[in-house]
């Protein structure tokens, strides 16, 4: 989806919704085309895994996405595209 000129992805895990910046800081690849297990989002490129509670990279949690927070309103979902997470800069980012 594009919240506010960003592509974000939004999960849902049973109990609630998730929303995260779509695109992985590896490669650039759509997470949200990937398949969401247990609370996590695997990149459909690479399998980097990233967790939709507070966006850590499985692997090193100093590597984030942004988070935004979601409520859902007569049936819809709603991102709050102000209320993004830091992420990390791209030169904190593994090759």
């Amino acid at each position: 989806y594009e919240v506010a000129g960003r592509l974000v992805a939004v999960f849902f895990d049973g109990t609630a919704h998730h929303a995260l910046d779509d695109l992985c800081p590896h490669m650039g690849a759509s997470l949200g085309s990937g398949p969401f297990v247990d609370g996590t989002v695997t990149c459909p490129w690479h399998a980097w895994r990233f967790r939709a509670c507070d966006g850590a990279w499985c692997d090193n949690e100093k590597l984030k996405v942004e988070v935004f927070e979601t409520r859902v309103v007569d049936g819809i979902v709603e991102v709050d595209d102000e209320s993004a997470t830091v992420a990390s800069s791209p030169a904190e980012s593994p090759a």
